[in-house]
């Protein structure tokens, strides 16, 4: 082990061998100051490198007030240190980096984040590219981001096509870097002294590709450094393409959801109607229970009004319901006649793969001077009530089986004669088996709802079933409810004045 000897003046006394290999100018008899480095002063241990070697040297004071050197050969264990540290210093940044990428499952967002990352920690600018033939791109130098579509072709920087269809990354020492484009160098950047072209591998296909760009000023790119490069461009690949897949479920579930929510309900001539829905989950829009309206163009003609209940709820519920609603769209001419709507949709439900049922009142309402005339058919499904101007509460009579379970189906149609002020209530179970109550337990039910109509006497279409689902919905509290959907037909007291553009309640006179 080397060693020196250096007395209070600093004059070295003496050295071994090993020393003199090291330090030859440190001979006894010179100053250590004269012949040594300078980090190697004082009377504490110290750390240096001594030509092509680091070593530390620790200071052993001797009875004699003479101070020993001795130097310990730490350029292994310093690289070892520094490669540590390393590593961990990229570990951090790849766990951050994961976590700031998968903080969002907004495309634009993702790939600003992957940018930013990307010039803080890998290169001195940096190009984020998306998929597509327009793809958009995401441009970061020094912390300022710039968003743009790729309007170039990819040929023209060597490696973006191969790694947009997801190939391996073509090494950076094989770029050449004057070969780069002016257009993929940022404005003011300068010359470019090395890059890097890797894919982002997203499910099943790439998400894009990583351009990694520094000046001839910071070292080149080396091969822990296109590691370190491959690493994260595959956790930036996984954020895109989970924010991409996000994009398409939800560009398609709401196109979807647009054709399955409620409809807007179309005016009749001289008759009100209200509805209102409320699916079981705040969190969908869309379920089981459904309502439409199917205004005649005969001025004598019936009209008719739909309200329904599938089994089960969600989107798989609301997918069955708009089925049916389509199969009744397109058996309008045959509305005359109800049991052959329902035996035909019966049939329809049965030939296809689905397991679910459903109940529903069909409504054929017209005007007849001051009355509204219905014609009911329930199929399956709770029997409507009749709340008279005068507070009493009538239960049509009309019963028959329900749809999509059995081959043949029976029904009964009632015809019902609304005079000015009474309302027919079409409603869902979803309202009557609302369970709350002081213990949580209890349904709403058909008698309470009675109470509720007797109360309701001579209101307007709207103000009833806004009323109606209210206290449903209050009865049942916290409770995870059905489905709620209740419909209203009102012979409306007074003339009827104005529906503009056949939507909207109408004005009418007292």
């Amino acid at each position: 082990m080397p060693a020196l000897v250096v007395d209070v003046t600093g004059v070295v006394r003496s050295a071994n061998a090993r020393s003199r290999d090291l330090l030859p100018a440190a001979v006894p008899g010179s100053l250590l100051a004269d012949t040594t480095p300078r980090w190697l002063r004082g009377h504490e241990a110290v750390a240096g490198p001594l030509g092509e070697r680091r070593f530390v040297a620790h200071p052993v004071r001797l009875p004699d007030d003479t101070v020993c050197w001795w130097f310990l050969d730490d350029t292994d264990a310093a690289r070892t240190r520094e490669d540590l540290d390393r590593a961990r210093a990229r570990a951090t940044f790849l766990s951050e980096a994961s976590d700031e990428l998968l903080g969002s499952l907004n495309l634009q967002r993702c790939m600003e984040v992957a940018a930013r990352l990307a010039t803080r920690h890998l290169a001195d600018a940096a190009w984020v590219v998306g998929p597509g033939s327009a793809a958009p791109v995401v441009v970061s130098t020094d912390d300022t981001v710039r968003h743009d579509r790729l309007e170039h072709a990819p040929d023209d920087v060597p490696g973006l096509q191969e790694a947009l269809l997801g190939f391996p990354p073509v090494p950076s020492r094989w770029l050449d870097p004057s070969g780069v484009p002016g257009w993929l160098v940022p404005h003011g950047f300068g010359q470019v002294g090395s890059v890097v072209v890797t894919p982002l591998p997203g499910h099943a296909v790439a998400a894009g590709a990583l351009i990694l760009l520094r000046r001839p000023s910071s070292p080149a790119f080396s091969e822990d450094d296109e590691r370190v490069a491959r690493v994260f461009a595959a956790r930036v690949g996984v954020a895109m393409s989970a924010a991409q897949m996000f994009a398409q479920q939800a560009f398609v579930t709401d196109t979807l959801t647009r054709e399955l929510l409620p409809p807007v309900l179309h005016e009749l001539p001289g008759v009100e109607l209200a509805a209102r829905y409320r699916p079981a989950s705040d969190a969908d829009r869309v379920g089981g229970d459904f309502y439409d309206v199917h205004p005649t163009d005969a001025e004598d003609g019936e009209s008719l009004v739909v309200l329904g209940d599938v089994c089960g709820k969600g989107l798989e519920a609301a997918v069955l319901t708009g089925r049916i609603r389509s199969t009744l769209r397109a058996l309008l001419p045959m509305s005359d006649d109800h049991l052959r709507i329902l035996r035909m949709l019966n049939a329809a439900l049965l030939s296809t793969e689905h397991t679910r049922f459903a109940t529903m009142v069909l409504a054929s309402v017209s005007r007849r001077h001051a009355n509204v005339r219905l014609r009911l058919t329930s199929a399956g499904h709770l029997p409507p009530m009749v709340v008279r101007a005068t507070g009493r509460v009538e239960e049509v009579g009309t019963r028959g089986s329900l749809v999509g379970a059995m081959a043949e189906i029976e029904a009964t149609t009632a015809e019902v004669t609304l005079g000015p002020g009474d309302t027919c209530l079409l409603y869902t179970d979803g309202i009557t088996e609302a369970r709350g109550g002081p213990f949580g337990s209890e349904f709403f039910g058909e008698d309470r709802l009675r109470r509720v109509l007797t109360e309701c006497a001579g209101m307007p279409a709207d103000a009833i079933v806004e009323r109606v689902q209210m206290l449903a919905a209050e009865w049942a509290g916290r409770t995870t409810p059905d489905d709620m959907a209740v419909f209203a037909i009102t012979a409306p007291r007074g003339q009827h004045l104005t529906a503009v553009d056949g939507h909207g309640p109408g004005r009418y006179t007292a």
